[in-house]
């Protein structure tokens, strides 16, 4: 940290896991209304990133960086580092998914996926 850093008052939000995208931060502490809100507000400029205006609406946030959103300072903080992104899917599960017989994947097939709602500890914000 820098000493910049130290004199920005900011109000503390705790992550489970890290990275996490802008507009989810701004949607579950509920400094708007909607998904779309939050969006619409960093594409229009009025969401900072460490002191950088920032439009990257799904931008990958870690902890230690600070948002300023509406005259408010929130630092972003988790005990965790951050999860590595597997690009390339690993030949393990090419294997696994070989061996699946077919009345499997008609079994898969018939059962329809039950949407999930979306909640703070589902992307990360400690309650």
């Amino acid at each position: 940290m820098t000493d910049a850093d130290n004199d920005i008052t900011a109000q503390l939000v705790e992550l489970t896991r890290q990275p996490i995208e802008l507009y989810k931060i701004l949607k579950f502490e509920g400094l708007v209304g909607s998904g779309g809100e939050a969006k619409a507000a960093i594409a229009e400029g009025h969401v900072l990133v460490n002191e950088v205006v920032q439009t990257q609406k799904r931008k990958k946030i870690l902890s230690g960086d600070v948002i300023q959103f509406d005259g408010n300072n929130y630092r972003m903080h988790c005990e965790q580092s951050a999860e590595p992104v597997d690009v390339v899917p690993s030949t393990e599960s090419k294997v696994s998914t070989a061996k699946i017989d077919t009345a499997d994947k008609i079994k898969a097939k018939s059962k329809k996926p039950v949407a999930k709602k979306a909640g703070r500890k589902a992307i990360g914000i400690k309650s």
